[in-house]
């Protein structure tokens, strides 16, 4: 039977308790017996597959590999796949490169098909890599499944420490953040965005989002997520918005149903 993480609670207490139980829940989820076995196929197979052709060929190894990225839901999209794999990342007009959505990017750099006579599926640790980031992805869709705002929360935990560590400027972090839907949604949350936000114009959203970590964290450089209290102050704020934002519509579920029902026993009266 799979393992289903265990979530008691709704907001910040119910994050508080994944956090406390995350390493020992995350292990018995991994352990699950169909998950090992997906495992050891792709630790055997992914040495020969030395093309994108290989790659999407093989159903199961495709599936790591996207989940890995969290880009399990284009796993019936091969075509597309194979031509970001093969358009690799160091040409401008790659595809990798076109794509608003970095995941993409991320894992054709991560493969290097289009970037180099050899692929780096190739080297003795990618497989290691590779399922890390599978079991990281893995759990938190699972988490998802009880809980969407602890899935987001458990993905910019991970998304922003990476973020803060790159050797780019800090607008070019921010460009990255919102190039990660999961991320981008989890921030627009926190800092208390419309979902038509999306829609303005991108230097606009950049200068926004500055602003707004400015005035809720302290610090509008992301450089300031490799401290993990300020991603924890941030998924705080996230968590308190969401649990709002679910019992207001709750309340006004509950109002339009009275409402409908007055409307119904007002025919007998």
């Amino acid at each position: 039977m799979t393992y289903t993480p265990v979530i008691p609670a709704g907001g910040f207490v119910g994050w508080a308790f994944l956090q406390r139980t995350f390493a020992a829940q995350k292990n018995n989820f991994v352990q699950d017996a169909a998950t090992q076995r997906d495992e050891t196929y792709f630790r055997e197979k992914i040495g020969s597959a030395d093309s994108a052709e290989k790659l999407v060929g093989d159903r199961r190894l495709l599936s790591v590999a996207l989940t890995a990225f969290g880009l399990d839901a284009d796993l019936p999209n091969k075509a597309f796949i194979r031509k970001v794999l093969e358009g690799g990342t160091l040409k401008a007009d790659a595809l990798a490169n076109r794509l608003a959505d970095k995941r993409y990017f991320d894992i054709a750099k991560a493969f290097g098909y289009g970037d180099f006579p050899k692929p780096n599926t190739l080297k003795s640790d990618f497989a290691d890599k590779m399922l890390r980031l599978y079991e990281s992805r893995k759990f938190e869709t699972a988490v998802g499944a009880q809980d969407d705002t602890m899935r987001l929360a458990l993905n910019a935990q991970r998304e922003l420490a990476d973020l803060a560590g790159r050797s780019i400027s800090p607008n070019g972090k921010w460009y990255l953040a919102m190039g990660s839907p999961p991320l981008r949604s989890l921030l627009q949350t926190a800092f208390g965005l419309p979902p038509s936000f999306t829609s303005v114009d991108i230097d606009k959203q950049l200068q926004v989002l500055k602003d707004r970590s400015q005035a809720l964290l302290g610090q509008s450089d992301p450089a300031q997520f490799k401290d993990p209290a300020q991603i924890e102050k941030l998924i705080k704020v996230f968590m308190v918005r969401s649990q709002v934002a679910t019992s207001q519509s709750s309340t006004g579920s509950t109002a339009l149903g009275l409402l409908q029902q007055a409307g119904r026993l007002s025919r007998y009266i």
